[in-house]
């Protein structure tokens, strides 16, 4: 895979002058620092060039460092966390509006279908609410795959459940939103895209799509051929 990009040097060099469309200037700024963090630890601890440039192109290394700014975030417990109201079975927040659901990278995706795909056939969310995200117990309105959610699940917090179930209809409400994290992961994987150009496609895909076609029982590679995004 490493075509261009034949050593740690120059991937490092690539991470440090790609640029990414539409990614704000303080965004890009961050994401660069973090993916060449994560490029030098992977050097410094033997990863194989070719395995480092697959965790890049499937959003593991973004889903890696993502997780990283999250777990500060929570710990830190400031702002949307310490007065956070979510809990088990609230589960408004798993109301998709439109057909997208969320944007998750390729390992987010694997994890999420072989989580899901052990309950191929039983009741899904869509029981509960049509706009239901198929990952959702339909009876207990808790999630099997919880373990597994992507990155867009574990960052949206809100201080008020109401503010909840009145942007699952559509109307406007104080209380909710998505911390940090979560663009951090989307700039990441957006300098990755950059990084890889003629070397390797950074694909991302459609959460509620590839959660449907696991509960379906549709293979992991007919649900990423059905979910992919096209290449903007």
């Amino acid at each position: 895979m490493a075509g261009k990009l034949k050593d740690y040097p120059a991937l490092l060099r690539q991470v440090n002058t790609a640029r990414p469309k539409g990614v704000a200037k303080p965004a890009l700024g961050t994401a660069r620092t973090l993916l060449a963090t994560w490029v030098e630890t992977a050097e410094r601890h033997g990863v194989p060039l070719n395995e480092a440039l697959r965790r890049i192109r499937d959003g593991a290394a973004a889903r890696q460092i993502a997780l990283s700014a999250l777990e500060a975030q929570v710990a830190a417990g400031q702002g949307i966390v310490a007065g956070a109201a979510c809990r088990s079975g609230c589960a408004f927040c798993c109301i998709l509006s439109g057909e997208d659901g969320g944007t998750i990278g390729a390992d987010e995706a694997a994890r999420l279908h072989a989580a899901l795909s052990p309950r191929a056939g039983e009741p899904d969310g869509r029981l509960w609410h049509p706009d239901g995200c198929p990952a959702l117990d339909p009876e207990t309105r808790t999630c099997p795959a919880y373990d597994a959610r992507p990155m867009i699940c574990r960052t949206y917090m809100s201080v008020d459940a109401t503010a909840c179930e009145a942007i699952a209809v559509g109307t406007p409400a104080e209380g909710a939103g998505v911390l940090g994290a979560q663009v951090i992961h989307l700039s990441v994987l957006a300098l990755s895209r950059a990084v890889l150009t003629g070397v390797a496609m950074v694909r991302t895909y459609s959460m509620a799509s590839v959660a449907r076609a696991a509960v379906e029982g549709v293979s992991l590679d007919d649900a990423l051929g059905r979910a992919s995004h096209g290449p903007r």
